[in-house]
């Protein structure tokens, strides 16, 4: 995977988050965070975890091993999601721009959170956070639907390649 692919998939998912929460904007305070028995309870929760497993992940690659995600309820509305991910998008893409092709490669070595130890290189574990972050976003689609919402845009990655990057003939 090159660099250049490496900051299209960071832009795929930021992208992609954004259509959810503007999505996850028309919902009630109490639609938030009901509880509709989803892997992770509500909309609040699901996203709260979407968060915490990408904070890990930069944690890790910045040489540090927490043993624990940060709990959901330090997010109370939409407003202090958005905050707080477009906080910790800034950081992870300065990390990016601080990484070339070579470090892409880099193997990183991290305890995970049962404290078995893995390792995996870098652009890998991009690949992967980008990926687990697709298959919450479709469960808070359908948490969406449950509570009576109009669900977002298409979150498709050819979607986005189709409006950012169109091809040309």
């Amino acid at each position: 995977m090159t660099r250049n692919d490496v900051l299209t998939l960071i832009d795929y998912h930021y992208w992609a988050r954004d259509r959810l929460l503007d999505a996850v904007g028309s919902l009630s305070p109490e639609q938030f965070t009901k509880d509709l028995g989803n892997s992770f309870g509500s909309v609040r929760d699901t996203l709260a975890h979407i968060h915490a497993a990408e904070w890990i992940w930069l944690a890790r690659w910045q040489g540090e091993s927490p043993t624990s995600l940060p709990p959901a309820d330090r997010f109370p509305d939409l407003a202090s999601v958005r905050a707080g991910w477009r906080e910790h998008e800034a950081t992870l893409r300065a990390f990016f721009e601080g990484v070339d092709e070579a470090g892409l490669g880099r193997v990183v070595q991290y305890r995970m959170n049962n404290g078995m130890t893995g390792a995996s290189p870098l652009w890998q574990m991009l690949q992967h956070v980008v990926n687990h972050a697709t298959y919450h976003r479709g469960q808070v689609t359908t948490l969406l639907r449950q509570l009576g919402a109009t669900p977002p845009k298409s979150q498709d990655l050819i979607a986005f390649y189709r409006e950012r990057h169109p091809p040309t003939v």
